[in-house]
Parts: structure tokens; C-alpha cells; sequence
């Protein structure tokens, strides 16, 4: 799962940070152990004598250097319970615990080349906060209200906009919850106010919080970055630009509400394309219909469209005047 550079960074600086908190810890009990009981202290230098001791007597040899290694141990282990001893009659279970934060990675974030699930954990929440500071990650499918969706059949479609929506809500959720690096594309297709941004979102977060990385933006956003990136040399664009090709799923909101021109057209198709080629799923929403999106772009974007997206339709009364009339 390909996370952006930005949730890395700060994934691995939590990271680092709770390792030294928690050897810090172990550090300041320790010393608050010595003091109490100085015969720990003791146990401790004795152990380190005795650990030196068993090292040099390994490369030694004959029945004297195995009696010595034997009584050695024996010392060890007497040292180790006299130890313990102590610490459980003068101080609360797991005081004097020096285990890591991670029992499988030692705190470090990786497992020989593998990314330890702490650290994949810690990427999920900054994934997460990234989403919520876009305003997006506080929806949820269950509040999605298919009551402002009309049950009588519209004589265009010959089916209500509530069954179309139901089938809609079904095939997001079904989406978001088995969603995988290779699931399809989506293109949301509908008038304004009939819940497909709520829907993108509902989708970015539920794929955010299974662990994936997701990228939410609006096209009038995204079409800006791309052009800082690629007329100014704004770092922090270029940034954006990676995450919009890497990350394993992409969502534009509202294409066409941006400002139109050759570059956008361009910009587009190159988007397209690039995640296309390396097979990582879009989903994108517009208000535009498939002659609007023909006219205001190219033909060969809206081929790609129509040829490598799953269109999800939306249909009804724009939720929000529902809202103003008092539903």
C-alpha cells in the first residue's frame, strides 16, 4: 500500500517519539528502583560480571571451562529470581517491564525489509487525519438517508430514483469495503445535490480505515496543483502530484467545475492515463453528462471514460432544496 512521502515522515516521527517515551520510562523507573532498592543495583552488576564471564568462557575449552560455564549459569539464574523477587514485593506488576513498544519490530517500524504493523497502523491514523482535514472521513453509508429519494417511478427512467439510489448505495459499499489496489473505476454521473460527494467520502474513508492510501481532492484543487507543479516548481505541489499518482486510490470530486483550457485537458488525460497504465483505481464525479464532458475535454478522454469506468448513476431532487422546503 503506497502512502505519501508526508504520512511516512510523520508515521515514522510518532513512531520515534513513542520509542524514546518509552525508554525514557524504562529508564526513570530504573533509576526510581535503584534508589528504593539498592540491592537491585547489585543484581545488575553482578549480571553484566556474569554475562561477561559466560563470553570468555565460551572460547575456553575441557571439563574445567564446562564445570566453570555450568556454575556460572547456576549463578545467573540465582541472581535472576533474587531479582524478581525484589521487584515483585516492592513495586506494581509491569513497573520495571523494558519490553519495546513493538514485541515484532523492536519499536524500528520494519521486520527485516517489511513494514511492521505498528508503523503500518501509525500510517493508517495520519492517512485518516489527512482525509479529515479535507472535511472528509466523518460520513458514514449508515447516514445516508435514501428517504429524500422519490419511490415513484420517473416515466424517463422507468424506475424511481429511491431504487437507482439503493442500488447506487449498495455498489459503493460493496466497493469501499472489499476495495483491493486493482478494484475498478467509478464514475459518478448525476445533477448537483444527489449525494455523490457525500458517497466519495463515505468511500475514502472506509478504504482509509481498512489501510489503504487515498487521496481525495476536488478538481478545481487538483487542477491548480497540477499547474504549480508544473509552471512555478512549487515543491509542496510536485508532492501533491506524486500522491496523485502513487496513492492506491484517487477520487477528483466535481470534475467540471474548474476552470476549462488546453492545459486542464491535458493535465487530465496525462492523470488518466498514468493511473490507467499502472492499474490503480479512480473514482470520479461530475455533474456533466457524457456530452457536456465530450465538449469541455476531448474525445479520447471521454473514451477512457466510458471504456475503463463503471458509471454509477444518481438520480432525484437535489437534496439540498429538500432540505430548504423543510424534508
Amino acid at each position: 500500500m503506497a502512502y505519501s512521502a508526508q504520512v511516512m515522515a510523520r508515521a515514522r516521527a510518532r513512531l520515534a517519539e513513542a520509542r524514546e517515551d518509552r525508554e525514557s520510562e524504562n529508564r526513570q523507573h530504573l533509576a526510581e528502583a535503584y534508589a528504593q532498592v539498592p540491592r537491585i543495583r547489585e543484581i545488575d552488576m553482578l549480571l553484566r560480571k556474569t554475562m561477561a564471564v559466560t563470553a570468555r568462557l565460551a572460547f575456553a575449552s575441557g571439563a574445567d571451562a564446562r564445570e566453570a560455564m555450568e556454575q556460572v549459569k547456576e549463578q545467573n539464574l540465582s541472581l535472576q529470581r533474587e531479582r524478581e523477587y525484589l521487584i515483585r514485593e516492592n513495586f506494581e506488576e509491569g513497573f520495571l517491564d523494558e519490553s519495546p513498544i513493538c514485541d515484532h519490530c523492536g519499536g524500528l517500524g520494519y521486520v527485516g525489509s517489511n513494514m511492521c504493523e505498528c508503523l503500518r497502523e501509525l500510517c493508517r491514523q495520519e492517512q485518516k487525519k489527512e482525509l479529515t482535514f479535507l472535511n472528509v472521513g466523518r460520513e458514514t453509508f449508515e447516514q445516508f438517508r435514501l428517504d429524500y429519494y422519490s419511490d415513484f417511478a420517473d416515466p424517463r427512467q422507468g424506475v424511481s430514483p429511491r431504487a437507482v439510489m439503493e442500488r447506487t448505495l449498495q455498489t459503493c459499499r460493496r466497493y469501499a469495503t472489499t476495495f483491493t489496489e486493482r478494484s475498478e473505476n467509478l464514475l459518478f454521473s448525476g445533477d448537483t445535490g444527489l449525494g455523490k460527494t457525500f458517497l466519495s467520502a463515505c468511500i475514502a474513508r472506509t478504504v482509509a480505515d481498512r489501510g489503504y492510501s487515498v487521496v481525495y481532492e476536488s478538481a478545481g484543487h487538483l487542477f491548480t496543483n497540477l499547474e504549480r507543479a508544473k509552471f512555478s516548481g512549487d515543491e509542496a505541489a510536485r508532492e501533491d502530484i506524486r500522491k496523485y499518482t502513487q496513492c492506491d486510490l484517487l477520487i477528483v470530486d466535481d470534475l467540471g467545475t474548474e476552470m476549462p483550457g488546453q492545459f486542464t485537458t491535458a493535465a487530465l488525460y496525462s492523470l488518466i492515463n498514468d493511473r490507467l497504465l499502472s492499474g490503480k483505481p479512480m473514482i470520479v464525479s461530475t455533474n456533466l453528462t457524457i456530452d457536456d464532458l465530450t465538449r469541455r475535454y476531448s474525445s479520447q478522454i471521454v473514451s477512457r471514460l466510458r471504456g475503463n469506468f463503471r458509471r454509477v448513476a444518481f438520480i432525484g431532487e437535489d437534496i439540498r432544496v429538500l432540505k430548504n422546503r423543510g424534508y
